[in-house]
């Protein structure tokens, strides 16, 4: 499929694939929706594009998830959104990989990242991940902030949008509309699909009876995810206990709001996990009460676990057509009194587990890479001769691409 909002370009000659170099750019390598959704994209790309990592700062467990996938990731050791001497260091490095396209990810990534792509001279695309209506990675939308994205935005090629809804975003910011794709997030099914094993191992681990009913809830402990609206619902509702999977600054807030509310016992908070799949398996149902999302990654891999979901926004589910996602259902207040009761209602009817709906294969992560594959196929162009390096002194004698072509 052609993309409608980018030229066309030759079908390249017959003959050996070639390798296409790409840099994926990103602010850190902790634990987060877009940093492992980089991991499993960099997972499904096809064969011609070898791809390796540098993350600005924090250089987590994502960073040693994609070291185990052989990815090659170097940490800049940025010392702060002002550290200037990272940009030189990023051209370097973008210069000796001999890189064919550059891809940011996440706000610092992307300012700084376009523009060593730019000095360097090598084409770049950035994915925006959380880009909200107020925020932007949960951090207030300044009119700084805005402008800053919009000038290092046209320095690159494109700007993909995780979402439909993201997509209209951009647009109403500015940012033209034919730079503008759509790359929905994906998901793994097959990873996140119910597992009555997992299930009964985990809830022995957590000492979780028979027919308790348990609600499973995602994602980092941040302020705009209203995780204290999920433990006021648990609360008010006898027997059910809460799985909360994730880390974040209002952790010690919501231990604190679950003795108030006497349901210590009930709440119990997991921190980071690697096993997610299992977690979804030990519940009966998913909640999530943010109150902006780019996507919902995880009401997604819910539905894939074949649990009943109740959410707040969510375009993945509020993009797509009706009926792509049954199991899921709106909260239209968003108060714990309504997601108490909408609780209640699944309890009564046993909340069983549902088959995975359209919604899960329309994000198959598969789908996904395959459509950033052909953005990057765009970008790069055909095959050509193969560059000829030359040193420069401000490149600590790294090769310097001189045309955008293929290696052999």
């Amino acid at each position: 499929m052609t993309p409608a909002n980018l030229p066309d370009l030759p079908n390249p000659a017959p003959g050996p694939e070639r390798t296409v170099r790409v840099l994926h750019i990103v602010t850190g390598l902790g634990v987060g929706g877009a940093e492992q959704q980089l991991r499993l994209l960099l997972r499904h790309l096809p064969a011609p594009y070898v791809c390796d990592v540098i993350t600005l700062t924090n250089p987590g467990a994502v960073a040693a998830g994609l070291r185990d996938d052989g990815v090659a990731v170097t940490d800049l050791g940025m010392r702060g959104n002002r550290d200037l001497a990272a940009l030189p260091r990023l051209v370097r490095r973008i210069r000796a990989g001999r890189y064919d396209l550059v891809h940011t990810h996440l706000y610092r990534a992307c300012v700084y990242g376009r523009l060593a792509a730019r000095l360097a001279g090598v084409p770049s695309v950035a994915t925006e991940h959380s880009l909200g209506k107020a925020e932007i990675e949960g951090r207030p939308l300044t009119r700084g902030v805005r402008a800053l994205y919009l000038a290092t935005e046209r320095l690159g090629a494109a700007t993909v949008a995780v979402s439909p809804t993201v997509a209209a975003r951009l647009r109403a910011w500015g940012v033209p509309g034919e730079r503008v794709r759509t790359v929905p997030n994906g998901v793994d099914a097959a990873r996140f699909r119910f597992d009555p094993a997992a299930r009964a191992a985990l809830r022995a681990r957590l000492g979780l009876g028979e027919g308790a009913f348990a609600i499973a809830g995602i994602g980092r402990l941040v302020p705009g995810k209203r995780f204290e609206i999920l433990v006021e619902a648990v609360a008010a509702l006898p027997g059910a206990v809460l799985l909360l999977a994730g880390d974040g600054p209002e952790r010690e807030a919501l231990r604190a709001l679950a003795v108030r509310l006497g349901a210590a016992g009930r709440v119990r908070l997991l921190g980071e996990r690697d096993d997610v799949p299992a977690v979804l398996s030990a519940a009966d149902a998913f909640v999530s009460t943010s109150r902006e999302e780019a996507f919902g990654l995880a009401v997604v891999e819910a539905l894939a676990a074949g649990l009943p979901v109740l959410h707040g926004a969510c375009p993945a589910v509020d993009d797509l057509p009706a009926g792509h996602a049954p199991g899921a259902h709106a909260l239209r207040e968003g108060t714990a009194r309504e997601l108490t009761a909408a609780l209640t209602a699944l309890h009564r009817a046993g909340a069983p587990r549902l088959p995975p709906p359209p919604a899960v294969a329309h994000y198959d992560i598969t789908r996904g890479a395959a459509l950033l594959a052909e953005l990057y196929a765009h970008l790069t162009g055909p095959p050509g001769p193969p560059r000829v390096p030359r040193p420069t002194p401000d490149s600590d004698h790294a090769p310097v691409p001189t045309e955008r072509a293929a290696r052999p």
